[in-house]
């Protein structure tokens, strides 16, 4: 069974930096898409960010435009999320997921994400 590996989380002071990466066990058949996404305490879970593999096409949160980047190694069968100038507010488990994407439209809504990680904590201290 193909998993999705998180790693990379941990505890920033606010204004800090961390680097997520998700590792797929194997190669996955019928995936567009791969993303990042939390889920803070009493929260429902938001995504944070969405990358069509193929196309290069990205989505962000509008609460993280401009401070995280999500980017990928196709060879290497890897997502990662960078994460800068890190607020309170960013404090969750990041959860990595992929998925099979349609090509154009609104392509990265959370439906379409079928295979999830465990999840990785990051805390940002004020």
């Amino acid at each position: 069974q193909v998993q999705l590996v998180e790693s990379g989380g941990g505890s920033v002071e606010a204004g800090g930096s961390l680097r997520l990466s998700c590792a797929a066990s194997e190669y996955i058949h019928n995936i567009s898409c791969m993303g990042w996404f939390r889920q803070a305490p009493g929260k429902e879970r938001e995504r944070v960010a969405a990358v069509y593999t193929a196309g290069g096409w990205r989505y962000y949160a509008d609460s993280v435009t401009g401070r995280f980047t999500i980017s990928q190694d196709i060879a290497k069968k890897m997502v990662y999320l960078q994460m800068n100038t890190l607020k309170p507010e960013d404090t969750a488990i990041y959860y990595c997921a992929a998925g099979g994407c349609p090509y154009g439209g609104i392509w990265y809504q959370s439906l379409y994400f079928r295979l999830w990680g465990q999840g990785t904590q990051v805390t940002v201290s004020s």
